[in-house]
C-alpha cells in the first residue's frame, strides 16, 4: 500500500510528492456520519452474526487508499463453522473503516482473527515499491499537530489543501509480514506517521487462523513515544496496488475489552 497524494500531474511526479499516508481513505471516513451507539452497544465487529452473503455491516465502508486504483473486494463467506470476512486484492488497495467509537480507557486491548492463504511474493513493508500486506488491522489517532515537524506539518498542510479535510496525527497498523519477525516495528517508508507491527507471517502461518490480542495503548505508546490520542477510525486493510500480485485473506471477529 502506498500513501499517496493524487496532484493532476504525470504519475511520476505524484510518486514524488508522497506526501502524507491515507488521504483518499481518511477524508472519505471524515465524511462518514458518526454512528450512534445504542447503550448496550459495543465497539468493534461480530462478521459471525451476520449471513454469507450479506451486505457489509452497517457502518463499514470500503474506503480507497489511492486514488483511481481498485479496491480490494470485502464479502461475507463461511469459513471455519462461522461468517467471515473475505478479502480479496488484485492489485488494489482499499480498506474496510469504521469510524472511531472506542473508548481506551476501558477497553485499550483489541482481540481478533485473520487468516492469510499465502505471502505476497516480493512484498517488503520497509521498501515504499514493495510496500503491500496480505491482512492489517488499521489504527488513526487524534492529536496535537503543533508538536509534529516542520517537515511532517507541512505534508500535512499540502494534503488538507488537496483535500480540504485533516489527516489522522497517527496510524497504528498491525500486520501480517514475512519480512520481519513478529514484534518488529515498521514504519511506512513515506512517513513516520504510520507505524506497523509486525503480528503474524512466521513459517506455518499461512492458511492458519490465528487468534491475536494487543494493547493498543501500550503499543500506540512504544512507537510514537507518547499516550494516545481519541480514535478517529479503525479497519481492515488487504493491499497489493505496489506489487501488482494477488492475495486472500478472512478476518473474524473483532472485540474490544478491558486491560491489560
Amino acid at each position: 500500500m502506498r500513501p499517496a497524494v493524487h496532484l493532476p500531474s504525470r504519475r511520476r511526479a505524484q510518486k514524488r510528492t508522497a506526501p502524507s499516508a491515507w488521504i483518499a481513505a481518511c477524508v472519505a471516513l471524515l465524511l462518514l456520519s458518526p454512528p450512534i451507539l445504542a447503550q448496550d452497544e459495543k465497539p468493534g465487529i461480530a462478521f459471525s452474526s451476520f449471513e454469507p452473503g450479506a451486505s457489509l455491516p452497517a457502518g463499514w465502508k470500503n474506503l480507497p487508499v489511492v486514488r483511481g486504483k481498485p479496491i480490494t473486494q470485502y464479502t461475507l463467506v463461511h469459513d471455519d463453522h462461522t461468517t467471515v470476512l473475505q478479502a480479496d486484492a488484485n492489485r488494489s488497495a482499499s480498506a474496510l473503516m469504521h469510524d472511531g467509537d472506542i473508548d481506551l480507557a476501558r477497553t485499550p486491548v483489541v482481540a481478533w482473527r485473520w487468516k492469510a492463504d499465502r505471502p505476497i511474493e516480493g512484498a517488503d513493508n520497509r521498501v515504499a515499491s514493495k510496500e503491500d500486506a496480505p491482512a492489517r488491522l488499521v489504527f488513526m489517532f487524534a492529536g496535537d499537530k503543533s508538536k509534529l515537524s516542520l517537515f511532517d506539518r507541512a505534508k500535512m498542510g499540502l494534503a488538507k489543501q488537496l483535500s480540504g479535510e485533516d489527516l489522522p496525527y497517527a496510524t497504528l497498523m498491525y500486520v501480517w509480514s514475512t519480512t520481519a519477525a513478529p514484534g518488529t516495528v515498521i514504519a511506512n517508508p513515506h512517513t513516520n506517521r504510520v507505524q506497523m507491527i509486525v503480528v503474524s507471517g512466521l513459517p506455518g502461518d499461512a492458511g492458519q487462523w490465528q487468534s491475536l490480542r494487543r494493547n493498543i495503548v501500550q503499543d500506540y505508546e512504544r512507537v510514537f513515544h507518547e499516550p494516545p490520542g481519541r480514535i478517529t477510525g479503525y479497519g481492515l486493510l488487504t493491499d497489493t496496488d505496489n506489487t501488482g500480485a494477488t492475495t486472500r485473506a478472512w478476518y473474524g471477529d473483532i472485540q474490544f475489552l478491558p486491560g491489560p
